[in-house]
């Protein structure tokens, strides 16, 4: 009797021990999460710049507020080696996205490994209707089908066209080429096939934001000269990314800190995809990798003199590039390629791409990437119709039908885009 006494005692004090253990490991989560959270808040309010322009300041801190914590707590997964930073990002990102299909239909192919999207007007159709081919932006960090599903549904229902999205290979699995071979490899396999998905071969328009719009860029020059494919009627650049030699550039300097893409976010993902090293992000930025020849052969169509006065206001250009750094551009020098920087392809090959519609935006840190490819193709009498966003902002897209983060800036845009490619 005395022993099961004992025994229950025992019994007792060991459950007592546990619950205050597991209290103590509740209590230091909490402190923990408390702790991320004030500090993502503290860093946010320290470090950000919010364009003086924006129509929904207090909006935008809250939206930026949450995507800096879904990062650290994504860094924070991936240290303890949980689950990836751009794996989490994209499921919290996926996780917020009602899809919606309102006038069209919506099927999952794919070509070959690639995923795609198909959207295809409810509406009949006496003939074949414009097609669009759609990529993503996201800096392959990123983006996918499901988060830009409302964006596409829009597109083929006020364009009365078939949509292909492309879901491409990302990071962390997959780096440079990858991205660049899915997108070009989906867009020969839509324009051989475009029959069968009730398309006139005579209306097809390549689109795509960020780094989707510089995939465009290089796609239609890939394509130059191939006869056994359509011509392409137009290409959709909005807010492109077009280059990773010049980080100098007025809009660089002067939008460093302004979301959604800041210059320390833009440097993750360009070392990340590029697979290099992080160390070399400030020889990357000051332009120590390049060697003087290849400035001089660049600078005609990257200098700042390229870019209209009204975006040059109170910019002092730094030295360019900055003294030579020889262990840097071997480590670096993988990256003056045209499937990165469709800005600096060939007079004869820029002279050959279809007709463009670029849209940039004020606060937005590529903004002079647009800009300067826009001087390009007009230099070589490609007609470009230029639509710029004062109040715009980098990776305001997809907010065009968000309700609590909506933002004039987004729906203005993707009304301008559709009124472009009705107008083809």
């Amino acid at each position: 009797m005395f022993g099961s006494l004992g025994f229950l005692s025992s019994l007792r004090r060991h459950k007592s021990i546990m619950l205050s253990l597991v209290e103590l490991l509740l209590a230091t989560m909490c402190l923990l999460v408390m702790g991320v959270n004030v500090w993502v808040l503290i860093d946010h309010l320290l470090t950000i710049d919010v364009p003086p322009a924006l129509t929904h300041p207090l909006k935008f801190r809250i939206l930026h507020y949450c995507f800096h914590l879904t990062m650290t707590w994504g860094n924070i997964l991936e240290k303890m080696n949980i689950c990836s930073t751009p794996h989490f990002f994209r499921f919290v990102q996926d996780s917020s996205v009602w899809k919606k299909n309102l006038g069209v239909f919506v099927k999952d192919l794919r070509f070959g490994t690639i995923p795609v999207r198909l959207f295809q007007p409810k509406a009949a159709s006496s003939k074949p209707r414009r097609g669009i081919l759609f990529l993503h932006g996201g800096g392959t960090f990123l983006g996918s089908l499901d988060f830009y599903h409302n964006l596409c549904t829009f597109l083929a229902r006020e364009t009365d066209s078939v949509l292909l999205s492309v879901g491409y290979r990302k990071l962390p699995y997959y780096h440079h080429p990858s991205s660049a071979h899915d997108c070009l490899n989906a867009s020969i396999h839509f324009l051989k096939s475009l029959h069968a998905y009730g398309v006139d071969p005579s209306r097809v328009v390549f689109c795509g934001d960020s780094i989707g719009a510089g995939a465009v860029a290089f796609i239609t020059q890939a394509l130059v000269g191939r006869e056994d494919l359509p011509k392409i009627r137009a290409q959709v650049l909005i807010y492109p990314m077009l280059q990773p030699l010049f980080l100098q550039s007025p809009s660089h300097l002067q939008n460093a800190n302004v979301p959604f893409l800041t210059k320390d976010f833009m440097m993750t993902c360009v070392t990340r995809y590029l697979a290099i090293d992080a160390s070399w992000k400030d020889a990357m930025l000051t332009g120590a990798w390049m060697p003087p020849h290849a400035w001089k052969k660049y600078e005609k169509w990257l200098g700042p003199e390229n870019i209209p006065k009204m975006f040059r206001s109170k910019y002092q250009q730094p030295e360019s590039p900055a003294p030579f750094n020889e262990a840097a551009y071997l480590e670096i020098k993988h990256i003056m390629r045209e499937d990165l920087c469709p800005l600096i392809a060939d007079d004869k090959i820029i002279a050959q791409v279809p007709e463009a519609f670029v849209v940039t935006l004020q606060w937005d840190i590529v903004r002079d990437d647009g800009l300067l490819y826009k001087k390009r193709l007009e230099d070589q009498g490609v007609p470009v119709t230029w639509y710029h966003i004062a109040d715009g902002f980098h990776g305001c897209a997809p907010f065009f039908e968000r309700k609590f983060f909506f933002f004039p800036c987004s729906l203005n845009l993707v009304n301008a885009v559709a009124s472009y490619i009705k107008g083809l």
